[in-house]
């Protein structure tokens, strides 16, 4: 087997076009943007790569964590998941007379303070975790919990008393594989939800080999040194929150990948949800759903599977954002170092890269990046982002002397008329935050209205960034929940501009799994700078029709129900 490889550079005309990463030539903040929060809000808890490690290939991937509301009290919980223990049976002896950490759960209070409830909630899940995802899979008003593991992946069901029950075994979630990124989904339109979990490759500890970095240090291996890609998983659920493996009847296995990251959409506006899947140095996948419970990859068709210079990236997270504000789910992800993050607009299903025409290429080339979110942070009208960068394999330069791994993450401005620019400081922090990051996850903590970011790091402490942007705006916060009473994952909000509402048309899409292993706030966030009258909206949901909602009173929560509305045309 060959050691780890470097990727080649872009072509040069797309270093041009997308600039360098000076953070000179970057915007710079009034002031800081967050404070970092975790410890001071109870949040304890350090990731662990490996217990020990041994640069075994999970290690470097791990990490994942993200926002939920397990017991209906309207404040944002966080779930964080544990990688120790890649094969317990071999544990070295000096090892095994150590508790093995697990998942950890804190409930919120909605002042932005949590509380550990791990012990009395029941969901300490010891496996070694990636990601998790959230949903009412049986449809009695809780949210239950899919967590995705190297291994046995795990399935609670909320009982409502504020303690959860692991019925994997009964559910029959049989896979013992390597599941990434994971989302809840009615793919079928059946009135329960389904779910979509992304794999990675097929892989055991017998399969490992030593690789080194080109310093010659002990280093993690390449994907292709394993050469062993997979198809995805998607279980069925019949109502009652029993599930069945509908990968093999839905067309999943008749494409491999290694998939890293998950986004779910509606992204050809037939109806039905469709899911992205970012694959590891493979073509990416758009299975597009076809109505009869079968899905297609139409991403090589659709323009959405290579870069433009027709090469297969090193997919790690995606986001389904509208970054045109056109009314289309557009997509944005992250690779590795040399190679920008990538952009697709979407051109009614038809996508293209347009990367160097956002702003958000350029300053990504030298990091490794992992989770991301897009949410108007300053409330000025204008979507921002904010990117999460840790590497694979050691490179030069070092950002920090302790963990070799670690780069700074990086904060976007959105531009008044389109694109980005990244500010400083750099991260929107104070002092940066360099460390080895995968999941963020971005919703409002403390029921102040702005977003608020949760950081997970590989093999480091959580973070929490609390929302100090100067300047803020007016904003409108939204729960969009279907018929069936679940979040309505798909559906598009429309702020139209006029009179009554902000000086340009806002779109916003209901989403709760994207990033990389991360849950975030379902709720719909929309900056309106110095607008302060009340506003409408229009909320075109999945199915195809569209209501109308409002006016509705700006600095406060609100909650849209399907049928609730006045029935209007697009």
């Amino acid at each position: 087997m060959k050691p780890v490889v470097r990727l080649p550079l872009l072509s040069l005309l797309l270093l041009v076009a997308c600039g360098d990463d000076s953070a000179e030539e970057a915007a710079p903040g009034a002031a800081a943007w967050f404070r970092e929060v975790a410890a001071e809000r109870g949040l304890d808890f350090v990731h662990l790569r490996g217990l020990p490690k041994r640069f075994w290939f999970p290690e470097i991937a791990a990490g994942g964590g993200g926002f939920l509301d397990y017991n209906g009290d309207g404040h944002l919980d966080i779930y964080l998941v544990q990688s120790a223990v890649l094969v317990p049976e071999e544990v070295p002896e000096e090892f095994k007379a150590l508790p093995f950490p697990g998942n950890r759960l804190f409930r919120g209070h909605g002042d932005g303070s949590f509380t550990d409830v791990t012990e009395e909630a029941g969901v300490g899940d010891t496996g070694y975790g990636m990601g998790f995802a959230v949903g009412d899979m049986d449809a009695d008003g809780d949210q239950d919990l899919f967590v995705s593991n190297v291994g046995r992946n795990t399935l609670y069901r909320n009982d409502g008393d504020g303690s959860f029950t692991d019925v994997s075994a009964e559910s029959e979630l049989e896979h013992e594989g390597w599941t990434t990124s994971c989302a809840f989904l009615d793919y079928d339109r059946d009135g329960d939800l389904d779910i979509f979990a992304a794999n990675y490759v097929n892989w055991s500890s017998g399969v490992e080999i030593s690789c080194r970095s080109h310093y010659g240090d002990r280093d993690y291996c390449h994907p292709n040194n394993y050469n062993s890609p997979t198809s995805d998983l998607l279980y069925e659920n019949d109502g009652s929150g029993h599930f069945t493996d509908a990968s093999r009847k839905a067309g999943l296995t008749k494409n491999f990948g290694n998939g890293l990251g998950v986004a779910v959409a509606d992204f050809d506006k037939n109806g039905y949800p469709d899911v992205y899947v970012a694959n590891d140095l493979l073509a990416n996948q758009l299975w597009m759903n076809q109505g009869d419970g079968t899905f297609k990859d139409e991403a090589l068709l659709s323009g959405c599977a290579v870069n433009m210079n027709g090469t297969a990236e090193a997919g790690m997270g995606v986001a389904a954002v509208d970054i045109e504000n056109d009314g289309d789910m557009d997509l944005f992800m992250t690779h590795l170092r040399d190679e920008t993050n990538t952009c697709y607009v979407n051109r009614g299903g038809f996508f293209s890269d347009k990367t160097s025409l956002t702003g958000l290429g350029g300053p990504s080339i030298r990091f490794t990046g992992w989770g991301m979110g897009f949410a108007d942070f300053d409330q000025d009208g204008n979507r921002d982002a904010y990117v999460a960068n840790g590497r694979v394999s050691i490179w030069m330069p070092e950002y920090d002397t302790v963990d070799r791994y670690a780069e700074p993450n990086l904060l976007f401005r959105g531009k008044t008329g389109g694109g980005f620019e990244e500010i400083l400081p750099r991260g929107g922090v104070t002092e940066p935050l360099v460390h080895n990051t995968r999941a963020t996850a971005h919703g409002d903590i403390d029921g102040d209205g702005d977003i608020d970011i949760l950081v997970v790091d590989n093999d480091g402490p959580v973070r929490l960034l609390e929302n100090i942007a100067p300047e803020q705006g007016h904003f409108l916060q939204l729960r969009i929940l279907n018929e069936h009473g679940f979040d309505a994952v798909g559906a598009r909000v429309e702020l139209p501009a006029g009179t009554s509402g902000p000086a340009t048309t806002q779109w916003r899409g209901v989403q709760v799994a994207y990033s990389y292993c991360a849950s975030h706030d379902p709720r719909v966030h929309f900056g309106l700078g110095a607008h302060s009258a009340p506003v409408s909206v229009r909320v075109h949901w999945i199915e195809g029709a569209t209501e109308a909602f409002g006016p509705l009173e700006l600095d406060r929560p609100h909650t849209l129900r399907q049928r609730q509305g006045r029935p209007t045309k697009d």
